[in-house]
């Protein structure tokens, strides 16, 4: 286990050999028709959001969350951790339920999971939160129309990103902004500039 380098207060099963194990394993799942095993890393866009929420506990404190694309649930540990009254991690990859599942109780923290396709759906959370999930165009595409009628609908939606691609910056507020550590061999760089935005 280890602690992500910007939440040390939270403890995740996360893979070592970052490189190596990334390389093999999107090789390998591609092969399968499996997606590569995002749950396996702490990505900046997750541990920027999961700062956000344990140094801003009112955003989730007695409220609902859905903690969307979850993989690892670092995000969703951390508005646990900080009071969300019910916290839903949601992530359409088959093996992260384990994870989410092994690192809320390391952690101490309830939290419910689905591997159920969220986008467009109707949600019963008061908080959405995605960590680093505008890094594919169609992707995004899919995105933005839900979380925007989501914001319409009076929902609280934010999104930790590392600058990545595809981000709508002109549909965003920005909240906070972070210096996250990251792994050289998953990014460009061994920090990465990390901005919490707020879907208006």
């Amino acid at each position: 286990m280890a602690a992500p380098p910007h939440v040390p207060e939270i403890r995740l099963h996360l893979a070592s050999e970052a490189h190596d194990l990334w390389l093999k394993t999107e090789e390998d799942l591609e092969q399968i028709g499996l997606p590569p095993p995002f749950w396996a890393f702490a990505w900046a866009g997750g541990q920027g959001l999961a700062r956000y929420i344990l140094d801003n506990p009112d955003v989730v404190a007695g409220r609902r969350v859905l903690d969307f694309a979850s993989g690892s649930g670092l995000v969703a540990i951390a508005a646990g951790l900080v009071g969300a009254a019910d916290v839903l991690a949601a992530d359409i990859d088959p093996w992260a339920a384990s994870a989410i599942a092994l690192n809320a109780a390391a952690n101490g923290v309830a939290i419910r999971s689905t591997a159920e396709d969220q986008i467009g759906s109707a949600v019963e959370a008061d908080v959405i939160l995605a960590g680093d999930v505008f890094y594919d165009r169609e992707f995004a595409a899919a995105l933005v129309p839900w979380f925007m009628r989501l914001a319409g609908e009076g929902k609280l939606v934010l999104v930790g990103d590392p600058g990545r691609s595809y981000l709508p910056k002109e549909r965003l507020e920005s909240l906070a902004v972070y210096e996250v550590p990251v792994t050289r061999a998953l990014e460009d760089s061994e920090v990465k500039k990390t901005t919490v935005w707020r879907f208006v």
